[in-house]
């Protein structure tokens, strides 16, 4: 009989149920496409973050450190390609400048690794085709393989003997006097089941499960803001850069920065809107507006050096307007939903936390027995 049932195949609900697995629960995980990890998951920079930029108290700052240093050891072990690259925070004037020993002293409170700030001649040591008056340096970040992390943390939860149901959706839920019952449409066929235990790990449709299981979303304030990221990829420039090259943050997320993925394409991106709807369309016209930005710190990039790539979306507890919000990791008897657990805004740093994540959860899980 299944213990637990995690909604949502994304690299935080399998990293939740390779957890659970691990400490001997019985796992169903329903997810609703026909693979794992193909909405936030994969559409993303894949990035594993320091944890610099979270207020040290917050649940983002925690599991962010903690899922580093997890990740790390996980890709070693366990094989999933991976780059210890090193990033740059760049500043081009003198108010980004001024911000860069503000976000050392964050990231070293929470435990970001050895950061240091450096000034232009070493910045351009580092990089020389970056212009900046100084930077701050981040060793301990990376990238990693998504979809081969992604399956490893499958191929463990299997192991400890998880079922995977791909094309399940969740239709609705029903409270019984000892769990839930999910009612469920599998390749167009219905199916019930019955389970003491729920994970909501339904990234972009955590929302909507919390509220068919009867929480009142605004009133938890877990309403979700859909906030988009579009990438463009880099061609005709060679080898652009060494490390990761990300500007001064601002108010809606990290900036549009360079990364590239371990075969070596180089994207810039994401920017940040907020969208009414899921769409993973490009305005091709948005080139102009990246290629403006980043030729503050990469003066060579040239919109004829850009083309659409992917898209993704983000799914913000933090309103238009709104100031930082964490991560809603919650046991869900506060708001009426016994026995469920509910991962709501598991935006950036999600997918470098998702390990630290899965162990908290289990905890959680264990606390209900």
């Amino acid at each position: 009989m299944t213990e637990v049932a995690v909604i949502g195949g994304g690299v935080v609900g399998v990293a939740v149920a390779a957890a659970l697995g691990r400490q001997g629960h019985d796992v169903t995980v329903l997810e609703k496409n026909a693979k794992l990890g193909q909405e936030v998951s994969a559409r993303n920079s894949g990035v594993i973050h320091a944890g610099i930029y979270y207020p040290a108290d917050s649940i983002k700052a925690q599991t962010c450190v903690e899922g580093r240093e997890r990740l790390y050891a996980r890709c070693v072990k366990a094989g999933v390609p991976h780059r210890e690259t090193g990033k740059l925070i760049v500043a081009t004037d003198e108010e980004g400048e001024s911000k860069l020993e503000e976000l050392r002293r964050q990231g070293m409170t929470n435990g970001a690794g050895a950061l240091e700030i450096l000034d232009a001649a070493k910045v351009h040591e580092k990089e020389s085709r970056v212009r900046a008056r100084a930077a701050l340096w981040s060793p301990r970040t990376g990238i990693v393989d998504v979809h081969m992390l992604v399956r490893s943390l499958a191929g463990e939860a299997e192991n400890f003997g998880a079922s995977i149901a791909l094309c399940t959706t969740v239709s609705d839920i029903e409270r019984l006097p000892n769990g839930w019952r999910l009612h469920t449409v599998s390749d167009g066929e219905p199916f019930a089941l019955d389970v003491p235990v729920v994970v909501n790990a339904a990234g972009l449709g955590a929302e909507g499960i919390a509220a068919a299981a009867g929480v009142d979303i605004d009133r938890a304030r877990w309403r979700l803001h859909l906030c988009k990221g579009d990438y463009f990829s880099v061609s005709g420039l060679g080898l652009l850069t060494r490390h990761l090259v990300y500007p001064v943050p601002g108010v809606l997320g990290l900036g549009t920065h360079i990364t590239f993925d371990l075969g070596g394409q180089f994207r810039l991106g994401p920017d940040a809107e907020y969208v009414p709807r899921v769409s993973f369309n490009i305005d091709e016209a948005k080139a102009e507006g990246f290629a403006a930005a980043v030729s503050q710190f990469l003066p060579e990039v040239t919109v004829t050096n850009l083309s659409p790539d992917f898209a993704g979306i983000r799914p913000k507890l933090q309103a238009p307007g709104e100031a930082f919000r964490d991560f809603v990791i919650e046991e869900g008897t506060p708001h009426g939903t016994p026995g469920m657990i509910h991962l709501i805004g598991i935006e950036s740093p999600g997918l470098t936390a998702s390990l630290a994540i899965g162990e908290r959860v289990a905890r959680m899980v264990n606390s209900l027995r």
